[in-house]
């Protein structure tokens, strides 16, 4: 069914620990469903819902549970991407003249998902005009920069002096590799973990993950086809004790790609991640009592 042209209430939620709360934010920044009602795209909704992360925050909804915050956005990434920079910006949607800056990846070009995206998964324009200059200031003010402030936030809490880990939440289309543009070297893994090549998290964190996910029988990439985005490149300096992690889960182990409806394995998928949450908040409570 198509997504609901509202506004939320909050372009945000943060859900705090459940537990003694430690050092762990996770956030989603991409599986929001609550669609403005000023989106005015011009495309079938179930071709901008392929830009969904969708249901990545249930998947994650243990976080709490072993005492980290969860962080996720309410509103669709296709609006404006917390995972982008705020300068990552194609001037050429645009109507008139953009008053700050603008330094758009090649990707963005490319594929037109940048800060506000101008493409579907299928190459479809999103739009059938331009944008004003002013709508693309409003949902950075009012969606974008919220998001970003709840999220540094997070993290400040978490660990105001320390090391403290972010892992930042999302799900990849079983097609990865084809919507990438490039060819396959294999099966696409069931989680690909992403830390800019060592520079957002260090490499023996990297592995405790992968091998806790290893240890439930799923298949675990690092940085293919998925290295990280803008917050990986915000928050993690693991030079400093800042572990910031992309995490992708193939849709396609619990999602009807086609209708987004859960897969009855969906359930199964959640319990291995409340487990190896576990895992890791296990880790971090081992780390943090040495200290």
């Amino acid at each position: 069914m198509p997504p609901e042209a509202s506004r939320p209430a909050l372009p945000v939620l943060v859900l705090p620990p459940a537990a003694p709360a430690i050092a762990l934010v996770c956030d989603s920044p991409h599986s929001g469903t609550d669609y403005p009602a000023d989106f005015d795209y011009a495309v079938e909704a179930t071709e901008l819902r392929k830009l969904e992360d969708t249901h990545v925050q249930w998947l994650w909804d243990a976080v709490p549970r072993v005492g980290g915050t969860l962080v996720h956005a309410t509103f669709p990434r296709s609006y404006i991407d917390p995972n982008r920079h705020e300068h990552d910006i194609d001037v050429a949607m645009l109507a008139d003249t953009w008053p700050g800056g603008a330094a758009p990846a090649a990707r963005t070009l490319a594929l037109g998902n940048g800060l506000v995206s101008s493409l579907t998964p299928a190459r479809q324009p999103i739009y059938a005009r331009r944008l004003a200059a002013r709508e693309i200031t409003h949902r950075i003010e009012h969606y974008w920069r919220p998001y970003r402030r709840a999220l540094a936030q997070a993290l400040e809490a978490a660990a105001p002096q320390g090391p403290r880990w972010h892992l930042n939440l999302h799900s990849m289309p079983s097609n990865a590799y084809e919507r990438l543009g490039r060819v396959a070297p294999g099966p696409l893994a069931d989680v690909v973990l992403g830390n800019l090549n060592t520079q957002s998290c260090s490499a023996a964190f990297t592995e405790l993950v992968a091998g806790a996910f290893r240890k439930l029988g799923y298949s675990v990439a690092i940085n293919d086809p998925y290295a990280g985005q803008d917050l990986l490149r915000e928050f993690g300096v693991p030079e400093r004790g800042h572990q910031s992690l992309q995490i992708e889960l193939n849709r396609a182990i619990y999602l009807n790609e086609k209708t987004r409806e859960l897969l009855p394995r969906a359930n199964a998928v959640r319990e291995d991640i409340a487990e190896a949450l576990c895992e890791i908040a296990a880790h971090i409570h081992t780390v943090t009592a040495v200290r």
